[in-house]
């Protein structure tokens, strides 16, 4: 049974790689849909820490871990299944030959807002980097204002960004000032030039804030 799923889902990502050559005129954005999935996933975390954050806390862990070493396997020429990929899929181009590190910041950022903050400040904090940095950079990509001071990155990808955040934080806090400086915070974050740092500077100053702003009321 191990084995047949191990088949299942080498053959699922060997056609999935099929399509990818298939398309490369959109290959840029697929490869961005393919990081925002990850991106998204990274906000199951707070409803696992609820359950358990013992638990969800060592598998950020283990999970940071086992991609560390599997990425270093992927550079030294040993192909990961299944692993390498999804990493060469969600790959930008200025990723070519050199270490991704995004998985690792996405995963320490989730772990950090975790460690550092109650599980409401914590929640707000996962979101705006699941959701926030995520539709930020999808809805960026068809953006027409970039001034300058965004460093490439449009005014689209901000308003967006700040709107998916002050909805999440709202759903969780129930109140529209932590609402309103969490998606501001988030929305500032990410439009510094940080690449895949953002991963970690959002969720540790949303927290902050988040937890800031509570503390004032």
């Amino acid at each position: 049974m191990i084995i047949a799923r191990y088949f299942v889902m080498e053959r699922a990502m060997t056609l999935l790689q099929s399509f990818y050559r298939n398309h490369a005129g959109v290959g840029v954005l697929k490869s961005e849909i393919v990081r925002k999935i990850l991106h998204f996933l990274i906000a199951l975390t707070p409803s696992m820490a609820a359950i358990n954050k013992d638990a969800t806390i060592a598998l950020l862990i283990i999970g940071t871990l086992g991609y560390t070493l599997m990425e270093y396997l992927r550079l030294s020429g040993v192909k990961v299944p299944i692993v390498s990929a999804i990493t060469k899929m969600a790959s930008r181009p200025r990723d070519t030959g050199r270490f991704v590190v995004g998985p690792i910041t996405l995963g320490i950022g989730a772990l950090l807002a975790l460690l550092l903050y109650p599980s409401g400040a914590a929640a707000i904090a996962i979101y705006a980097l699941a959701f926030g940095d995520g539709i930020a950079s999808l809805i960026g990509r068809f953006g027409k204002l970039r001034p300058q001071f965004l460093s490439g990155k449009s005014i689209e990808g901000s308003m967006a960004c700040f709107t998916i955040v002050f909805f999440c934080a709202y759903a969780v806090s129930a109140n529209a000032h932590i609402a309103c400086a969490a998606a501001v915070t988030a929305m500032v974050v990410e439009a510094l030039p940080l690449e895949d740092y953002d991963n970690l500077a959002i969720p540790v100053t949303v927290g902050l804030i988040v937890q800031i702003v509570s503390a004032s009321m």
